[in-house]
Parts: structure tokens; sequence; C-alpha cells
């Protein structure tokens, strides 16, 4: 499996493709088809359909981690070259047709076995999408910091979904957001200041409110 990243730069997010290796065959066998999927299509432009293209790749699928105008910017002139199906939380994504996702799924696409792990709080439909040992986790995980949120509740609602279901993850994963440079799950644990930062401001309400009786 090959990941290639596009950064978006008219949206400012990370494009991913995923290709399958070109087989090792023997010289007279037909090589069997590759499979590709693209996540957050922030843009579609010549460099994305030459990579597509040149490696000979047939589109099997588009996920999206949330419905924001960075990641799916790219859906209608994608959807206009290749027709292919689009996976995602939210069932309502412009006038598409969507193939609905739900936390828990496990969906074969093309060569490809998909995870969806539902974490709202930056919106009702982020969700981190586990492929391999991979995970593309869109604004809801990045290097050093979380996904921004609407709500004190909503940034409670996110962090408990992180822990629960992303940092207790047995093993290391590869962590590939939709903002900034890829990180491990494994420095993420340690050093992610925005779950530190989150968890500091929760002791210092509780003492805050504290009633000795």
């Amino acid at each position: 499996m090959k990941v290639y990243c596009h950064y978006c730069r008219s949206v400012f997010n990370n494009c991913y493709i995923l290709g399958t290796d070109l087989p090792e065959a023997d010289a007279k066998a037909k090589a069997p088809p590759r499979h590709a999927i693209i996540i957050d299509p922030g843009e579609m432009n010549l460099r994305l359909l030459k990579y597509i293209e040149d490696n000979d790749y047939t589109l099997k699928g588009i996920f999206i981690t949330h419905d924001h105008p960075a990641n799916i910017g790219g859906l209608e002139t994608i959807m206009r070259i290749y027709n292919t199906e689009i996976y995602a939380i939210n069932p309502a994504i412009k006038e598409y047709r969507i193939t609905l996702l739900r936390d828990g799924d496990k969906v074969s696409v093309g060569a490809f076995k998909v995870e969806v792990i539902l974490i709202p709080g930056h919106s009702a439909d982020s969700a981190v999408f586990k492929i391999d040992r991979l995970l593309f986790t869109g604004d809801t995980l990045s290097a050093g910091l979380i996904g921004s949120t609407a709500s004190s509740y909503a940034a409670a609602t996110q962090v408990s979904a992180l822990q629960s279901k992303i940092l207790s993850l047995p093993g290391d994963y590869t962590v590939l957001p939709g903002r900034g440079p890829p990180t491990t799950l494994k420095a993420e644990r340690r050093f992610n200041w925005g779950i530190t930062s989150f968890e500091e401001d929760q002791k210092k309400r509780r003492r805050t409110f504290k009633i000795d009786l």
C-alpha cells in the first residue's frame, strides 16, 4: 500500500490517496488492477489527476472524515471524472448519493479494509478511518492538537471519544491528520497539548466548584 499526501493550498488541508503497490508479477502474467481511494479531497487539480492516471489506479471510493468545505471542495471535479462512491457519516453532502457509514463499521472497498471510528466534537459527523496501521484523523487529532469545538460540552465529548476509542488502541499507529504533519499515536498519547490542557482545565473547574460541607 502506498500513501500519497497532497497539501491543498487553496483550503490549507491534507488530501490523501491510498493506492495498491505494483505487484511483482511474472512478465508474462497479467497484473491485477490497481486500486485507490481518496480521503478528504479539499481540491482536485492536475497534480492529483496525473498521480492517479500515471499509476494506472482504478478509483474505488472517496472517504470524507467530516463535511466541512476544506474536506469536500474537490468532490464536484472528481465525480465528473470518475463518478465513484462517496463514503461518509453525513448522509447529505451537497447533492451526492452517499454510502452511509456508522460508528464501528468495517467496510471493504476495493483492496482496502476500512474501520470507521466516530469522534464527534469538532463536528457531529467527524470520523477517523483506520486502515491497517494508519489512522486518518481529519481535524479531530493532529500533532499536538485536537479539533476546535463550539462549546465545552463538544470539547468534552471529543476528548472522551479520543481517549476511549483512539488513544486506547493497542500498539502504535501512524496518524495522518487533515492539517499539519504526520505523527504517531505513541507521541500523541504522551505529548498532545490539546488533550493535556483540556484535562488540566477540567481539574481546575472541579477544584473551583468543590464545596466543603
